[in-house]
């Protein structure tokens, strides 16, 4: 179906003393802290109460490398999982992935040497944040350089450069290492070159949580704008990790689906027969605005940020908690700085990566944060599974497509849940998207070494 946007805001906003007033009915339960809130906490916000919006969106992803194509293939439920083929894995138990698709980098770069000076990562990063300030609508040139800022993170970054240079440096010793090496593997170099592109020079660097880094760059750049220190911030995330040293560690864990004979039906969060995530690559990167100068530049508002939690599980170097102690804090501080109660959020971007361990330890914190609301009313959904896990790269992308799914009353599915885990038993919008009204969602992300980030987007009421 065709891919709805908010329309393009031309109607002058009610001001009164320079301070802009907008009503929004439907956030009528609102509180100003969650019930779980222990008696000691901090206060819910002492930052600024600037307001940030979301005003583009840019996506990468092995089920399409533009908006429309994202979203369609989204809520078809079709998966984006094929047999590798960008090198031989016959020996690999695990021998699938998800790939972008078509992808000519050539349009987002001015010439083809800095495609090729740059890691694949970099390049998937340079794309995504193109197409998100094409979408925004932004020209930097009337903005003061020094008020923008970028935020890219990667779980991983330059592998396939590290990979293929050792492979150099072997056979042919280390005066035939590229001097490109270092800038192209290392991790913040995606937020440097889009930074240079657009000659942003406020914030700018790059968290590696591993699989929650997009959701930190993404909630750490609300925090920036929030508090005065820039204006907008091109932010989320990328990966390109699907390369045969990445393979092999995450096949030597046992991480990975087997499930070769089919692979578009190997990613199946919460199903019962799950047998491991499977790897993809692709970027997923927002833009964020401070309000009112998205309201000046009449800017297209997709929603507003709302919340932003992080938190450590201090449990074990991959397992999740299994209680879900560390995802449950970090849901709770993204609800208490969004000043939501847990009954507000219709929508939940679930982690679920498809790994036994995980959906059951996400799906009891879920239950612990939203209480009976998890069970009454809330909807939740694993985009991985036809993505699959992007690592790095995935909270951008699926803040993206709970974005659009938001925009469009339209919740995209987890597809392959034929047949339920009994220890996950919420509504997880099984095989078939559903409509309905968001008027708030929560997306998560949590990493190995215990990472943990939410954050919270809700309609923009203007």
């Amino acid at each position: 179906m065709p891919l709805l946007r908010p329309a393009q805001r031309s109607r002058p906003v009610s001001r009164l003393n320079g301070i802009t007033f907008l009503v929004a009915p439907h956030f009528e339960r609102v509180l100003y802290a969650s019930p779980g809130r222990r008696p000691d906490a901090p206060a819910a916000n002492t930052m600024s109460e600037r307001r940030v919006v979301v005003t583009g969106l840019g996506v990468m992803s092995p089920i399409g490398n533009d908006l429309d194509a994202f979203w369609n293939n989204l809520i078809a439920g079709k998966s984006g999982i094929a047999p590798i083929t960008q090198f031989d894995a016959s020996a690999y138990p695990c021998r699938i992935a998800g790939h972008v698709p078509d992808f000519d980098p050539a349009p987002f770069f001015n010439n083809p040497k800095e495609v090729r000076r740059n890691d694949r990562f970099t390049v998937l990063a340079c794309g995504a944040a193109k197409m998100a300030v094409r979408d925004s609508g932004v020209d930097f040139s009337k903005l003061d350089p020094s008020r923008s800022g970028v935020m890219i993170g990667t779980g991983i970054g330059g592998i396939q450069t590290l990979e293929m240079q050792e492979a150099v440096l072997l056979a042919r010793g280390p005066a035939k290492v590229s001097p490109f090496i270092i800038p192209m593997m290392i991790g913040n170099i995606a937020s440097g070159i889009v930074s240079m592109e657009y000659g942003i020079q406020g914030p700018n660097f790059c968290i590696v949580t591993a699989c929650a880094s997009s959701n930190h760059n993404l909630g750490e750049a609300w925090r920036t704008i929030r508090a005065g220190d820039a204006d907008l911030i091109i932010a989320g995330g990328a990966e390109a990790s699907v390369a045969p040293i990445s393979l092999a560690g995450f096949s030597a864990m046992r991480a990975l689906s087997t499930r070769n004979d089919e692979p578009e039906r190997a990613s199946r969060p919460f199903d019962r027969d799950r047998d491991g995530f499977v790897m993809g690559e692709g970027a997923g990167i927002l833009v964020l605005e401070e309000l009112d100068q998205a309201l000046r530049r009449g800017a297209r508002i997709y929603c507003e940020f709302a919340g932003y939690g992080l938190s450590a599980d201090a449990y074990h170097l991959t397992s999740p908690h299994p209680d879900g102690n560390g995802a449950c804090a970090c849901m709770e501080m993204a609800l208490r700085h969004a000043k939501l109660d847990p009954s507000a959020i219709d929508y939940v971007n679930a982690h679920g990566t498809s790994t036994p361990l995980g959906d059951r330890c996400e799906t009891n914190a879920i239950k612990r944060t939203f209480g009976a609301h998890a069970r009454n009313g809330l909807l939740v959904s694993s985009t991985k599974s036809m993505t699959g896990h992007l690592l790095g790269a995935a909270g951008g992308v699926e803040a993206a497509a709970s974005i659009l799914a938001l925009t469009n009353s339209l919740i995209p599915p987890t597809i392959n849940l034929d047949h339920p885990d009994p220890a996950c038993d919420l509504d997880y919008v099984a095989n078939t998207s559903r409509e309905t009204r968001i008027d708030a969602f929560l997306s998560n992300s949590f990493g190995f070494g215990g990472h943990n980030a939410s954050i919270i987007c809700r309609r923009f009421e203007g």
